[in-house]
């Protein structure tokens, strides 16, 4: 009996225990006659998806997971000002949110390696547990100092998550069908950003500020206990092989010392001032010294080559751009709120929500496109067009009615919104299985920097255009002191801004390869044997 095998679509298999599993040592035919071959193939054709049926538990227990560094992100931000309160420290506040985010970003790619070489499962058990070690040492932290520090070991283990969550999905769906539960993966993010805000509010009021911490534990601990049992369903595609650490430890320092750079220019030092310079330098100097160790070594730590192509660095870039401009817009955005249309802090923070929640939308509409057509490229060049056409008109017409800007925003995040699911799927499509969680955690780590960026040029911006007296950053309460005409000119040019990251990020798609996805028609009846 022969098997039929489509292109890009796993071999049929004969048995009923086969069809739902799939060996770590199984090898595709096509890559056995291909060897040593230069291929412009999928290399997922070897992919046998579970069964819709096996799938939903294990992405439920992924997003609960996820859920667990998404509300960490969102919900210590409005705790800030009762600790600073009870620690009688408030200048060095912002490093409760800074610590994280610089061992969190540095960590992502770290992550990635690790769980191509060691195994999704010891790298999932690593990241929850030292997340949820750090939230215990943040609950019982006696200083800020410690808090601070607490907070920095925390990053280390949500910094990991993200990037083993879409590493696991791409092992267990095909590429044509993993947009859908991409955008099932965003509605945490949603969940998070409306609830997490509200939840610290009412433990710092009511409880203790320490409780944005504990409820970490149960959360954490039942995700492991839904997980880990359903990862034995999971295929294994790692290797095991020398960790390039020395590559690891240049890239990671690269990027705090970047991250620091763009955290203190315009407020603690002068944008020009020579310790900024001296940082920058430094940073730059670290990544010319990553590139040369990579290409001395047989096995280092970021292969240049996989992160070159026609594929991976448009969509990587394409993906941080678009992830720069939202995050720059909910950094800022509530100041607008709050100093143009008079509204109050708890009503700024409703007013995000077309930015935020319509997104998920974007990304939902791009995941059925997807696995529909099998096509995918145009899908965000068309939706990042519709958001550099919605940001120039915000940028041209302000100040709009909160009405027209509110629908603006949500049109503007509907169509951003395609960009996330299509970036993730064109990385994960185009790399070895045996490479995506390496793909993956450079991904993640990229778009944390472009954020970054984009939040430090919002702020630069509206620096320039409103003078010193704004006081912006995540944690801080937003104010302004100025008069309302003065800001409605510097978002002008954060529109403006907006728009740019927006118009590279649809060109860089536009010039994107477009390869076929790996997978079939979703949950289609089986391929008929002859």
């Amino acid at each position: 009996m022969n098997k039929i095998e489509r292109p890009g679509y796993p071999l049929q298999r004969e048995s009923a225990k086969a069809d739902q599993s799939v060996p770590a040592q199984t090898k595709s035919p096509a890559k056995t006659a291909n060897k040593g071959k230069k291929i412009k193939t999928t290399h997922q054709s070897d992919l046998a998806p579970l069964p819709h049926s096996e799938v939903v538990p294990i992405v439920l227990s992924l997003m609960l997971n996820l859920f667990l560094t998404a509300l960490d992100q969102t919900i210590v931000a409005t705790a800030l000002p009762t600790i600073g309160t009870e620690f009688r420290d408030v200048s060095n506040l912002s490093w409760v949110i800074t610590a994280y985010l610089l061992s969190s970003t540095a960590v992502a790619p770290v992550y990635g390696k690790l769980a191509d070489v060691y195994g999704r499962r010891a790298m999932v058990i690593t990241a929850t547990v030292i997340f949820l070690v750090g939230s215990v040492l943040c609950a019982l932290a006696p200083t800020l100092l410690a808090l601070i520090l607490a907070r920095g070991l925390q990053g280390i283990g949500g910094g990991g998550i993200l990037p083993l969550v879409q590493t696991l999905i791409a092992d267990i769906v095909t590429p044509r069908d993993r947009g859908r539960y991409q955008g099932y993966i965003s509605s945490v993010w949603v969940t998070a950003g409306i609830g997490g805000p509200v939840l610290g509010g009412v433990f710092a009021e009511h409880l203790h500020w320490s409780m944005i911490f504990w409820i970490n534990l149960p959360i954490g601990v039942v995700s492991l206990m839904l997980l880990l049992p359903r990862m034995k369903k999971i295929p294994t595609y790692h290797r095991r092989r020398k960790v390039d650490w020395t590559g690891g430890f240049l890239l990671m320092i690269a990027a705090v010392v970047f991250l620091l750079a763009l955290t203190w220019g315009g407020h603690k030092f002068e944008w020009l001032s020579p310790t900024i310079l001296g940082m920058i330098g430094s940073a730059v100097v670290l990544l010319a010294g990553f590139v040369l160790h990579a290409r001395s070594v047989d096995e280092p730590f970021l292969p240049l080559s996989l992160i070159s192509g026609s594929v991976i660095p448009y969509a990587m870039i394409a993906g941080g751009c678009a992830m720069g401009a939202m995050i720059g817009l909910i950094v800022h955005m509530p100041i607008y709120y709050e100093s143009v249309y008079r509204l109050s802090a708890s009503e700024a923070g409703l007013a995000l929500i077309p930015l935020v929640a319509i997104s998920v939308f974007g990304a939902w509409s791009a995941g059925q496109f997807m696995a529909t057509t099998g096509h995918y490229k145009w899908a965000a060049v068309g939706g990042a067009s519709v958001a550099v056409i919605c940001s120039l008109i915000m940028g041209a017409l302000s100040p709009l009615p909160l009405w027209l800007l509110l629908t603006l925003l949500a049109i503007f995040a509907l169509g951003l919104g395609t960009c996330f699911p299509i970036s993730v799927v064109a990385i994960q499509n185009a790399v070895p299985h045996s490479k995506v969680g390496t793909a993956t955690g450079a991904m993640n780590f990229f778009r944390s920097l472009m954020s970054s960026f984009a939040v430090a040029l919002f702020t630069a911006i509206l620096l320039a255009a409103v003078g010193p007296g704004i006081a912006v950053g995540e944690g801080a309460h937003s104010a302004f002191t100025g008069a309302p005409e003065a800001m409605v000119a510097g978002f002008r040019y954060v529109f403006f801004a907006a728009m740019l990251f927006m118009a590279i990020a649809a060109l860089l798609f536009a010039l994107m390869e477009e390869r076929p996805l790996a997978g079939g028609p979703p949950r289609e009846a089986p391929i008929a044997a002859e």
